[in-house]
Order: structure tokens, then sequence, then C-alpha cells
């Protein structure tokens, strides 16, 4: 019989980083990862501190932006690479009105770290009224985190990969078949619909879709934005993307989403390319922005870490810290991001 001090359910961010806040502190742990791909996996990676659609900021964005580089340089410590990809965003402008909103809001205290004064006119994309830096701005190669991730412990023998059976959970006396724990934290995206503990609780599935595309010309080295994000993988692999659908609940391609996706291209690169992938997923949304943490009324060992949304990156390597706290520390969570709020 074996024994662990955690069991982590999922292998998407939440999961992941919180496997990292574990192993800095010296607890024992298994993660479960079943076959589903999640939106983290083909997520952006981009962690960005403004909503550019109102050139406004959001809760604790300074805080999550100050803990990235930290949480990233513990990461390389054992990975013996640092994913952090040092391209700012570069905001296209559609028209005059938003270029004096930026402007504006570049004078607000809360925004004046992150949004660039001048203006730019990037040169491999059209962008006639020029484009605005969001400073600080960055992303992280999702690809090869998750790759080295799931290498790394699965190597270290951390890493079950099947799905997890919650008909094997002995609450009584702690054990998962023949494997005793002291806590079991949910990190299933999605997939919580399906937890008969947490199903209650009110995941909303955001169907995303992003496109691979190859292109051969250069590309500004920026996180260019204008409906959605294009910048540079590798080997003239580029990633566009991503769509937002609260309504298709199936796992297949949407034509009609794949059309949004190349004509939001086309609207500012005129240039040729070819469509490599299209890969699709769902992001776990929650209707209040709010990522979920915290522990099941009844049952006091069983957890949930959920709800990350499109900030998958800035949410859950900041929010993993804030839940090992609580877990370990008993320091009490927020009442915004308390399971509780549901209950």
């Amino acid at each position: 019989m074996g024994q662990v001090d955690y069991i982590i359910v999922g292998g998407g961010f939440a999961g992941f980083f919180l496997a990292h806040q574990l192993q800095k502190n010296n607890k024992s742990f298994l993660i479960f990862n079943g076959e589903q791909i999640s939106g983290s996996h083909i997520s952006a990676g981009v962690c960005n501190p403004v909503i550019l659609k109102r050139f406004s900021t959001f809760w604790k964005s300074k805080e999550q932006m100050d803990y990235l580089e930290t949480i990233f340089s513990e990461i390389e410590s054992y990975t013996g690479k640092n994913y952090i990809i040092h391209e700012p965003v570069a905001r296209i402008f559609h028209d005059e009105a938003e270029k004096k909103q930026w402007l504006k809001n570049s004078n607000k205290e809360d925004l004046k770290p992150f949004l660039e004064k001048d203006f730019i006119t990037l040169k491999s994309v059209e962008n006639p009224l020029e484009s605005g830096i969001v400073k600080n701005s960055c992303r992280i190669d999702v690809e090869n985190f998750f790759r080295d991730m799931f290498s790394y412990f699965d190597t270290k023998g951390l890493l079950i990969k099947g799905s997890f059976d919650y008909n094997s959970i002995d609450l009584e006396n702690s054990m998962y078949n023949d494997l005793k724990f002291q806590n079991i934290v949910f990190c299933e995206g999605i997939h919580t619909k399906d937890n008969p503990y947490f199903s209650l609780v009110p995941v909303l599935p955001n169907k995303g879709h992003c496109l691979e595309v190859k292109i051969d010309s250069n590309i500004d080295p920026y996180i260019i934005k204008k409906k959605h994000f294009l910048f540079a993988l590798s080997d003239n692999r580029f990633y566009y993307g991503g769509t937002y659908d609260r309504f298709d609940q199936s796992e297949d391609i949407n034509p009609e989403f794949v059309e949004e996706l190349e004509t939001g291209l086309q609207a500012f690169y005129k240039k040729d390319y070819s469509i490599s992938k299209v890969k699709t997923a769902f992001r776990a949304t929650v209707d209040d922005r709010r990522p979920i943490l915290g522990t099941h009324p009844k049952f006091k060992n069983l957890h949930i870490f959920n709800g990350l949304g499109a900030r998958g990156v800035l949410n859950g390597t900041y929010f993993s810290k804030v839940m090992f706290d609580y877990l370990e520390s008993e320091i009490k969570l927020d009442a915004e991001i308390d399971v509780k709020r549901f209950y």
C-alpha cells in the first residue's frame, strides 16, 4: 500500500502548477491524467494584464504578472528551461477612437505600467492606424511546457496515465484503491460536471478553436492582436486564435469558427499562408470570471482548483500558490474565489 499527501486529478495548467507548489514544498503526490485534450493544452499561453477590448485591467492583474517570473524560474530549476517568451502584445487599432481611449487609460494608475504611450507601425501586417504595445506582457511556450512537464513527472513516477475512478474513493479510510491519501484536489476543467462531489459547481465549457498556420515570410516579433492572436511558434509555424463558443458542446471542429479565424487573419495579413492544423478544446469558465478554489462542504479532504478560463497561465500560476497556502497553512481564501460562493 502506497501513501501520498495529495492526489491531483487533472493535467492542465491548474494540475501542473499545483504539482509544482507541492514539489517545491516537499509534499508527496500523484497526478492522474486521462486522454482528454484540455483547453490548457492548445491555449495561446498569452500573459496579458490588459483587457484588449476596453483597454482596462482586471482583478489582481499586477500580482499575477509579478509572480509569473518567480514561478517559472522555480520550474526552470528542474526542467532546465524557462518557458516565458518575452514578446509583448501589439494591439492593432480599429479606429481613432480606440487610440484616444488607449492614451486616456494610459494615465490611470493601474494601467500606467502596461499601456505604452508611443504607438508603433508593424511592418508585416496591415495596421494603418498603428498599434499599441502592452508593456510587460509575454507568453509561455505552451507546447514545450506541457511536453516537458508530462515527461518530468512521468520519469519521476508521479504521473498516472489514465482516468480517475470516483467509485474507487473510500472516504472513510482516505483510500483510493490501495493508495492512502491525505487530500484529493480536483483540477479537472470542464470534466467537473462528471464529478459526483463537485458536479453542482457551475463550471461552464467554453469551446475554442485555433489554427496552426505556415507562413514563409517574416512577421514582426510581437504577439499581434486584432480580433485574435498571431505569433510565431517554430519552423515557420504560427499560432492564430482563439475563438469563444459557449453553445457548441461537441468535440468536432466547427467549420464556421474556422472560417471566422481565416477571415480574421486575412483582415490584416495579406500574404500567402497555409493551414497545417485546426485544434479545438474546451476552457473551464465561470460566470463571475473568478477561479474556483476550496473544499467540499461535507468532505474535508476533497478540494477543487478550477475555472481558470481564458487566462489559464496567469490564474494558474498565481492561484496555485494561493491554493497551496490555503491547504497547508489554512490561509483564508478570498470570498470571490472560494467554492463556498456556490453553496
